[in-house]
């Protein structure tokens, strides 16, 4: 059994991205699991607001001392805002994923994409299978 948190108000994808549905938008962050096997974060690169994005394609990179990874878009729709905070604290993603460390605000162009991510049990099994 892993240790990292997985609340289950949340929806995730397999590319380890969370979703918190919020009225009209939906926040967009990396999971526990996410961070902790990236290690320290040191650079996050967001795109512009006001961009469109697909679902399950790049939106931004995020970079630990261990790697460089990309950022998928769990659903498609149009940037609202970004943490500017990560700018200058990249590491917040580290310290608080599911909060202060979030990534991305959108507004969804399709909604029903929000049916095909996963719930909190189906994540779990999903990081527990990679986790050895």
């Amino acid at each position: 059994m892993s240790d990292e948190q997985i609340p289950s108000e949340l929806r995730y994808t397999k590319d380890d991205e969370w979703v918190r549905v919020e009225g009209d938008e939906v926040v967009v962050g990396v999971t526990d699991f996410a961070q902790s096997q990236l290690g320290d974060i040191v650079f996050v690169e967001l795109p512009a607001v006001g961009a469109t994005t697909e679902a399950g394609a790049p939106f931004g990179t995020i970079e630990s001392v261990k790697a460089v990874s990309d950022l998928f878009a769990p659903i498609s729709g149009e940037i609202l805002a970004v943490n500017e905070a990560l700018t200058d604290k990249p590491e917040l993603v580290n310290e608080s994923c599911y909060g202060t460390g979030w990534l991305i605000r959108l507004r969804p162009s399709d909604r029903g994409q929000l049916a095909a991510l996963l719930d909190a049990e189906a994540y779990r099994k999903s990081t527990e299978s990679r986790a050895s």
